[in-house]
Order: C-alpha cells, then structure tokens, then sequence
C-alpha cells in the first residue's frame, strides 16, 4: 500500500489531512525559548491570537526536526509493509530535508523492500497546498504512483504564487527572500511583491504603495498568468487579513466569473514567523510560475 505523508508548512491541516488520506509531519517554531509543534502541541491553529503576538513585537524562530523525528513518523509505516510518497515544501529553503535523507537511507536498510518517493512541491504555505491537495485527488482517485509522479513532473511548475508583505521585519530577519534587503528600505508603506521561483525561492520582484495597489498587482498576475483557472483551485492564503482576503476574492470573481473553486487559508505559524501578520498571497495554476 502507499502511504502520503506531507508537512505543515504546505498549511494543510488535519481535518484537510484527513480528507485525501495524508499523515501530518510537523515543522515547529519556537517564541521565547519555547518550541511549538503545530498540531502535536495544539489542536486548532489560533491565527488571529498567533499573528497579534506578532504584532506586538515577537519575532518566532524556526528550526529543522531531527532525523530520529522523521524514523518515528515513518518506520511504523516501513514496519507494516507500506510504501511512502511524501509530498513536501521546497528542500531550497531548509537543511530539514538533509536530516530526513540520513533517516530515509538508515530505515531502507532495515527494510530494503520498502520503497521511499518524494515530490518536491518546491513552494511553501498555499502554493505547496494547492499541489498536495491536486496529488490528493490523484490518489483518492487509486492512480498509481508512477501516474502520480508524471502529473507532478507536468504539474508543479504550472502552480503560481504572488504574494505582498505588510511588515518587512519578518522577511529581513529571515533572509528567505532575494533581493529583498537594500530594495525595499524602511519606506512607510511600501510592500513588496514576492513568488515562488521555479528553484523552489522566494524571489522579490516588485513593490507596491500600499495594500490597494499591492493587491490589485495580484489580480494582474492571475490575469497574466492564469491557465484553466476553473479547472483547478485559487488559494488566497492570508496572516490574519480578513479584509483584504474578502477583497482578493470580490476582485477574483469580479475579473474571472463566479465559478472559480476558491478556498482561504490561515497560513500555518511557522511559515508565517518568516513573513509576520497581515500578508496576503494568490496561487493558481498557470502558464508557468
């Protein structure tokens, strides 16, 4: 049998889990010394109560889980006779990946029959999301993971993410996105405008006055970009922005009719301790990222 398993950081979340058959692996982020695993060491992401922390001033950290986390999430599975397709953010933005490969390899000497396979959404937050739930559909339907694995070689560059920042505190301390520092300065009000490179980056290649305009630079892309939109989901993710999120979508079906599958999504805290409250992104599938 194959088993899925995908992460956190693509802001799936249980009950989401659940659904398509998916086992939780969680990336944790740590405020004042204390380490968070979300949906191990709480139930329900708070986002509003998470995202006013930052607000007021705290600035989490993250950090990669050990290669003796990733043998307890998956040997059970090995030890049943299960194969694992994990389906993960972008190994570009983290050493995680390098703890799970020591695991991996240790756990296919002990069980040399299992097979091990991975599909690199090379994204983060709803972007990773709306890929781990296509490949969700692909399994509920009982494709097989060699049909699997060639939708994703077609597929995953054809997902897009655009995205602004409000507060670029968080992007600065993280140092994830190029040619954000010494572009964008301290100006008041200035966001910039972000999406996840082909490399599995985030790359800033824009900026904007305000939350109107950055907004409406959003829905240009979608316009730009956007291939078979009805044929496939549009995330709005957001970190505790219900007004803009209820704009992005007025603004969606405004230009691209009433039919589109949209969902909103808090995204996950440990991907939002990189990009701080009030950030607000579309994903899409696209003629390319």
């Amino acid at each position: 049998m194959l088993v899925l398993f995908t992460d956190t950081d693509t802001d799936i979340t249980p009950q989401k889990a659940k659904e398509f058959g998916y086992h939780l692996i969680s990336m944790p982020y740590s405020i004042e010394g204390e380490t968070t695993y979300p949906y191990e060491d709480f139930d329900t992401f708070d986002a509003h109560a998470f995202y006013d922390r930052l607000r007021n001033g705290v600035l989490p950290k993250t950090s990669a889980i050990s290669a003796e986390r990733y043998k307890q999430y998956f040997e059970p599975h090995f030890r049943n006779g299960d194969d694992i397709l994990y389906v993960h953010f972008s190994a570009a933005m983290t050493a995680t990946f390098e703890a799970m490969d020591i695991a991996v390899k240790e756990l296919l000497e002990q069980y040399p029959d299992r097979h091990f396979y991975t599909i690199d959404t090379k994204a983060i937050t709803i972007l990773s999301l709306n890929i781990v739930e296509e490949i969700g559909d692909l399994y509920k339907a009982g494709k097989t993971i060699e049909e699997i694995q060639a939708w994703a070689q077609r597929e995953v560059d054809k997902f897009a993410v655009y995205f602004f920042a409000d507060d670029l505190r968080f992007f600065k301390a993280s140092g994830r996105v190029s040619g954000l520092a010494g572009t964008m300065g301290t100006l008041l009000g200035i966001r910039p405008i972000i999406y996840m490179s082909s490399e599995g980056k985030m790359v800033n290649i824009g900026k904007e006055k305000g939350r109107v305009k950055a907004l409406s630079r959003l829905i240009e892309y979608v316009r730009e970009l956007g291939e078979n939109l009805e044929d496939h989901r549009i995330i709005v993710g957001h970190t505790d922005a219900p007004e803009l999120v209820e704009e992005a979508v007025r603004l969606l079906k405004e230009n691209f009719g009433s039919n589109l599958r949209i969902e909103i999504v808090d995204v996950n805290p440990t991907a939002g301790s990189h990009c701080g409250p009030s950030t607000v992104g579309i994903t899409f599938h696209a003629k390319h990222r």
